[in-house]
């Protein structure tokens, strides 16, 4: 926290439903004490934007990239600190001031994605934020056909080691694998597994399916008693959101198609989309794209999926593809991530709220992130002073 008050001026201000130009914002103790003020405290710090677009910090509800960092190449590990440190930084470049690093807990899993690794990374996440340039927090992602992995989960919201969870099942059938084949292409070729060991892998998910909906019921029990957020993943069906709303679920993440994202709002759920899906106009997976969702007025927010530095590109591409003003383009990755994750502090340019930032750039027509204030304090600046 800065000891003597900021002042940012000359910048163009996003705030809630409108832009304010030429816009001057004061800053004290962390939070945002005053828009456009009159008088400017005497020891205060000027920064000039240059005319910069000043808004809200994003927060990203769901980024594997993490996972990545971890595991850069099957197989080939990198310490952990060194992992998280890695993460920080490109998620202070890409604009990002709360990410929720999902981490998916699945035995015997491939890759990271076992309970065991999971739990380490989790843990190393919170033993590095004394040091982050961010706020890091944790999106456990719970694979349902996993029996194993639901005392790990109650024994980390116990530790308030868990911000966000979401449920899986990547059962080949449903969701984001809509058969067997897609299922084998995908992980047969992302981890080379022959067709022998994935059938293992698919008979053992379909036999510890059994119990699954006692455990996510309890598991939803927990978070909701913690106030954290539940998340469904991969939505394909009426059917689905009815089982999913009917457990409390509060978020459906990349709804597969239309008709399901826009049943799911109706259910009262908020609905996630992924930026780079924006960004490259499909789905990597086949799913619908997101842009139509948006369309459509049921895409409540963007999370950078896999590809943090797509977040802010993606938002000011919106206005230019969609019905979109920019300060709703906005909201899809500030205001309503805060308010779908219950975070009350953040995600708005208002007074009160907590000063994470960013200001950003244009490069003749490409977006960059140019400073990123978290609390008040500026933590990664690139030098855009000419754009």
């Amino acid at each position: 926290m800065n000891s003597y008050p900021l002042l940012i001026t000359n910048a163009t201000l996003v705030l809630e439903n409108s832009l304010t130009e030429q816009g001057r914002l004061l800053i004290e103790n962390g939070v945002i004490s005053a828009i456009n003020p009159e008088h400017t405290p005497e020891n205060a710090q000027i920064i000039d934007a240059h005319g910069k677009t000043l808004m809200p910090g994003m927060i990203d509800l769901h980024c594997d990239s993490l996972e990545k960092e971890v595991e850069p190449r099957p197989n080939v590990h990198f310490p952990l600190d060194f992992a998280c440190a890695q993460a920080d930084k490109r998620n202070a470049a890409a604009g990002i001031t709360t990410v929720f690093h999902a981490l998916s807990f699945a035995n015997e899993e491939l890759g990271v994605r076992n309970n065991q690794f999971a739990k380490e990374i989790a843990e190393s996440v919170h033993q590095f934020q004394p040091h982050a340039l961010v706020d890091n927090r944790v999106h456990c992602r719970y694979e349902i056909t996993d029996p194993t992995g639901l005392p790990i989960l109650m024994e980390l919201m116990e530790k308030k080691a868990i911000h966000l969870v979401s449920l899986m099942d990547h059962t080949p059938g449903q969701g984001q694998f809509k058969d067997l084949a897609s299922y084998k292409a995908y992980f047969g070729k992302s981890y080379q597994k022959t067709d022998a060991e994935l059938d293992e892998l698919i008979a053992q998910k379909q036999q510890q399916a059994q119990g699954a909906m006692e455990r996510v019921e309890l598991l939803v029990k927990k978070a909701h008693e913690n106030g954290i957020a539940v998340a469904s993943h991969d939505d394909d069906c009426k059917e689905r959101v009815d089982t999913m709303t009917a457990l409390g679920v509060d978020i459906s993440e990349f709804p597969i198609n239309l008709e399901t994202a826009k049943y799911a709002r109706e259910k009262g759920m908020k609905t996630i989309m992924g930026a780079p899906n924006i960004l490259r106009g499909k789905s990597q997976s086949g799913s619908m794209r997101a842009l139509d969702a948006v369309n459509a007025g049921v895409c409540d927010c963007l999370c950078a999926d896999y590809a943090p530095a797509a977040l802010i590109v993606a938002v000011f591409k919106l206005p230019t593809i969609s019905e979109l003003s920019l300060p709703q383009a906005v909201q899809l990755v500030t205001k309503n991530p805060a308010e779908a994750a219950k975070l009350q502090d953040r995600g708005v340019i208002e007074v009160g709220k907590r000063a994470d930032l960013i200001s950003v750039a244009n490069l003749d027509g490409l977006v960059q992130v140019s400073e990123v204030f978290v609390g008040g304090v500026s933590t990664y600046k690139a030098s855009y002073d000419h754009a």
